[in-house]
């Protein structure tokens, strides 16, 4: 049934597309993505229209039933309250659904149901027939602007259109508002609005292609407007700003002046296009292809443009500063710095330098660097200071050249007091018994690759009194670990283990975000070697991790929804674990990795709605994909040292900066032949199972020869990371 449905929607699509574009040359990238991977189950993606790392996200917004509706819309659903201008993608917690539109043949009207039947999406354009109304529904972007067309049917008698800042999704609550008629075709205002981010505002203007009668007006929050010509289709242009009315204005003049749908459809389409062009692949598998560029899609929805085209921008101090760099929000860094950013720093170097100084500005203004941004508030969400690897990452790969400046925003937030910081400065570890939000175990993790990140930018700029001081302060992850249990464990402020401990079970005093025991063995990805020693040696290691796919274990009542995705007890459903499929690099024994990676890339990504094996965390989910399905992965958060594991397509190649490009290719690769067996690099022989940074950006092609057995490829000790 899913078969056939897709094959209905691909082509109609499709011809969309042609018919959009004018087009009748051959295939598209855009056409290879299926929007509706992980609309389903746990994916939690954005279903709209929108164009690359966009502030507007256009599409359907629903009733929050739950978790699953944390982007505003589940495939479950069938019931919409409107399309709102602001989403997020696959996050697991709900906010925005900003400024929502919903055509109508009544003033009352609040709610349409709809059928997925009559639903169409791909990259920039999504349309929908709904039934009662008769209006057909149509919605592309720009980057600052939604454009919205409304066909109604005969059997409207009263066509309008209800403007609702009301709703919001998930823990949105509407705390301040105002609509304005400026004349018959133009309305502005804002939204103001406390949920995940405590104060949110945004300001909007929208404009009509012909005057619209206001019929209703309630309490500044819902206006209801009255077509003229109900007799011709209705356009209307949405623009939106962090800064004020005026400027959305501005924005809407300057990036969507014109009315003309479908070559505003057709642009979006090629910035898609594009932009799926950054790392194109080469199969025979049609499965594979869909599920590769859709990923590439999904991990282009965020970070998301948050200034304006004047350069004016929201500080994280709440006030309006200007800056000539682009600003940028949604920064989920907890999730991407494992796989999005590093990904990121390989095709999309030219928006990195703006993302470095986004992210000095974030702390000069507000105090330190972020953890979770959104939209200029900090939600604190997750553990560890996660925007201190993105920022060294891109210090160190070259793309923020003031290595001082980003030093001195790393030095102050890892020095602060809360977040458990000042206890770590104390007693040189987090002591569980004094910190009362639990997750210490976690907290203390992260924070040791932070400080390795801060120690490694220290020691490029030559500043060795903070070189050593975050150096040592990253090895202290080995105090949490117990020889007896073989795990890393809570400890009081005595020295003593917490006695509630149980490996596999997530239990109420956790000590792991998201996680148990057995998932944060391995959470020491800036010092593989260290942790190895710490095990007893390599033997011991390897064991303990072989073990880990194959130990079964409840996780407890208490566990999240996050945890999924289980091999043995190995999640890829949720970020902390992301990179241990690499380790076996580490101990000589890639080929351990490599049949666990195919596996992963063939069972855990699907192409359909419930294709995510769990939610798609702003693009991480995604991103591992795309590198993983490359034969790529950047274990340690800053540096740039790429392992070499198992590509699942025949060749990849990436648009690196310079103009160059650098290409993977697998020879006699199959779902059987799955192991290296040789490599070369650039026509000479590569015995490393690792590949750096610099080599990738200095163009070529590395040539993996692909085998059904296990070889000695990378398994001697100066061959591997």
């Amino acid at each position: 049934m899913f078969k056939k449905a897709l094959t209905r929607w691909l082509a109609t699509v499709a011809l969309a597309a042609t018919v959009a574009l004018g087009a009748s040359a051959g295939e598209r990238l855009t056409d290879w993505v299926n929007p509706y991977i992980g609309t389903g189950g746990h994916g939690h993606v954005f279903l709209g229209a929108n164009v690359p790392f966009s502030l507007v996200q256009l599409g359907p917004t629903e009733y929050t039933h739950g978790w699953d509706w944390c982007s505003g819309y589940h495939y479950s659903d069938s019931i919409l309250l409107g399309f709102s201008h602001t989403h997020l993608s696959g996050t697991g917690v709900g906010d925005l659904g900003d400024i929502t539109v919903l055509p109508a043949g009544s003033a009352d009207l609040r709610e349409v149901k709809f059928s997925h039947d009559n639903e169409r999406c791909r990259p920039g354009y999504y349309a929908l027939n709904l039934v009662d109304p008769d209006v057909r529904v149509e919605l592309t972007a720009t980057q600052r602007v939604g454009m919205h067309r409304y066909t109604f049917g005969g059997s409207v008698e009263t066509p309008m259109i209800i403007l609702n800042l009301k709703v919001g999704v998930g823990w949105d609550r509407l705390t301040d508002c105002q609509i304005k008629r400026e004349s018959s075709t133009v309305v502005t205002g804002f939204r103001r609005s406390r949920g995940w981010a405590n104060d949110q505002i945004i300001y909007f203007a929208a404009e009509f292609d012909q005057p619209m009668e206001l019929l209703e007006m309630s309490d500044d929050t819902i206006s209801v407007f009255r077509l003229t010509d109900p007799d011709k289709p209705l356009l209307m242009k949405v623009a939106l700003s962090p800064v004020s009315a005026e400027n959305a204005k501005a924005n809407l003049r300057a990036e969507l002046p014109g009315w003309n749908f479908r070559a505003t459809v057709a642009a979006a389409d090629q910035a898609w296009e594009k932009e799926l062009g950054r790392a194109t692949i080469k199969t025979d598998d049609e499965t594979v292809k869909r599920i590769f560029y859709t990923a590439m899609y999904h991990t282009m929805v965020a970070p998301s443009v948050y200034s304006d085209l004047n350069g004016d921008y929201r500080g994280s101090d709440g006030k309006v500063h200007n800056g000539n760099f682009m600003n940028y929000t949604t920064l989920s860094f907890w999730d991407t710095y494992r796989a999005q950013q590093p990904l990121m720093t390989l095709i999309h170097y030219d928006r990195l330098p703006d993302l470095a100084e986004a992210l000095m500005r974030i702390s000069e203004e507000g105090g330190r660097l972020p953890i979770w941004h959104l939209m200029s508030n900090e939600t604190g969400c997750m553990v560890g200071s996660s925007g201190v690897p993105v920022l060294a990452d891109l210090v160190l790969k070259g793309y923020c050249t003031d290595a001082k400046r980003a030093l001195a925003e790393m030095k102050k937030s890892q020095l602060l007091e809360d977040r458990s910081l000042g206890l770590l400065k104390k007693y040189g570890y987090i002591p569980c018994d004094l910190e009362p939000s639990n997750e210490t175990v976690a907290k203390a993790l992260e924070y040791c690759l932070d400080d390795d990140a801060i120690a490694q930018v220290a020691k490029k700029v030559g500043d060795k009194e903070t070189y050593n001081y975050f150096y040592k302060r990253s090895r202290s992850y080995s105090k949490y670990w117990d020889p007896e249990t073989k795990f890393m464990r809570a400890i009081d402020s005595k020295g003593n283990w917490r006695k509630e401990f149980d490996p596999t079970r997530v239990l109420k005093i956790n000590e792991y975000t998201e996680g148990n025991a057995w998932q944060y063995i391995w959470l020491v990805p800036h010092d593989v070697h260290g942790l190895v020693k710490l095990m007893g040696g390599e033997k011991a290691f390897i064991s303990r991790l072989d073990e880990l796919f194959v130990t079964e274990g409840e996780l407890g009542e208490d566990a999240p929804p996050d945890i999924t995705g289980l091999i043995g007890q190995y999640a890829q459903g949720n970020e902390p674990g992301h990179h241990i499929l690499y380790l076996y690099n580490y101990v000589g024994q890639p080929w351990k990795g490599a049949k666990l990676i195919r596996e992963v890339l063939s069972t855990m990504y699907l192409d359909n709605f419930d294709g995510l094996i769990g939610n798609e965390d702003v693009g991480q989910m995604s991103a591992w994909y795309i590198i993983s399905a490359m034969g790529l992965y950047q274990v340690e958060p800053a540096g740039g040292k790429f392992i070499i594991g198992s590509p699942c397509v025949d060749e990849a190649t990436m648009r690196v900066r310079g103009g160059k490009t650098f290409t993977v290719k697998a020879v006699n690769n199959s779902a059987d032949n799955i192991y290296v067996q040789s490599a070369r690099l650039n026509g000479k022989p590569y015995t490393k199972s690792y590949i750096m940074f610099n080599d990738i950006m200095a163009g070529g092609t590395l040539e993996l020869t692909m085998g059904p057995t296990p070889s000695k490829w990378g398994t001697a000790k100066k061959d591997r990371p």
